[in-house]
């Protein structure tokens, strides 16, 4: 236990108050101030944990105890103060089980959850520096993670991929901008039959061919929680060869293996 103004907060507030009770009932009949002692012990767990909460409910017990003594005297003590004792001493430790229990357990609770952002920050730093599109979705087909390499591919700006769109907009979004190397009456099919692989889960992988010469191998991955993971691995130089030769230096001329800049550039020109 760290030694600290949250520490010694509940025992000193408990002092004070109990000289504070003593001095007021020379002068006035007070009533009993275990209500406020247990009060002081909860808010002792809440500040600084069980180890404080514990120290105050002693302090509690003790000072109703000189508080009894100096109200009445040792003569005057009946049963009904023993047995108020008695009860304050049960609920003032029982408090401070309870609240210093409850702080540890939400403290725990936030560093687990911390720990968990962290890592799936570092994951999604690291899922922008590979080369496959990576798009995960929920239930309910809206992307809750879209990597940089898939916004490269299909020049989907930041501002829309950060927006949870759902993956219906997103194959619009392709058909649109012209990211598909399909004749116009063909996109409607297309862009139907992947939407039915992506709601039944079909894990049957696909070759897309992009406008611009490169080839994605397009894979969907049915999650446990009934959301999808959507890859995009490029395979341009294992589709390609089979291409008419004549198209090869085409092809080449159209592609940006260094880092996709040109793609990049195209995208911050929208």
């Amino acid at each position: 236990m760290r030694f600290g103004w949250r520490v010694i907060s509940g025992p000193a507030l408990m002092a004070a108050a109990l000289l504070l009770a003593m001095l007021l009932d020379r002068f006035v009949p007070a009533p009993s101030p275990a209500p406020l002692f247990v009060g002081i012990v909860a808010l002792a767990g809440a500040l600084a944990g069980l180890a404080s909460a514990v120290t105050t409910a002693i302090v509690a017990v003790i000072g109703a105890a000189l508080f009894f003594l100096n109200r009445d005297g040792v003569s005057g003590h009946g049963a009904t103060d023993l047995v108020q004792l008695g009860l304050l001493a049960v609920t003032a430790f029982g408090t401070a089980g309870i609240t210093g229990l409850m702080r540890e357990r939400l403290l725990g609770s936030f560093a687990a959850e911390r720990r968990s952002h962290t890592i799936a920050a570092r994951l999604s730093a690291a899922l922008d520096q590979v080369d496959i599109g990576i798009v995960l979705l929920d239930a309910e087909t809206r992307a809750e993670f879209i990597n940089r390499a898939f916004r490269d591919y299909f020049a989907v700006p930041d501002e829309i991929a950060d927006a949870r769109p759902p993956f219906i907009a997103l194959m619009y979004h392709g058909r649109d901008t012209g990211a598909f190397e399909l004749p116009e009456d063909e996109l409607g099919t297309f862009i139907a039959q992947r939407m039915e692989m992506v709601r039944v889960g079909d894990a049957t992988p696909i070759n897309i061919k992009l406008r611009n010469g490169e080839v994605l191998r397009f894979v969907c991955t049915a999650l446990p929680d009934g959301g999808r993971m959507l890859s995009y691995t490029p395979v341009t130089d294992l589709v390609r060869h089979t291409d008419a030769p004549a198209s090869a230096d085409y092809y080449r001329s159209l592609r940006d293996p260094a880092n996709r800049k040109l793609i990049r550039s195209l995208r911050v020109a929208e």
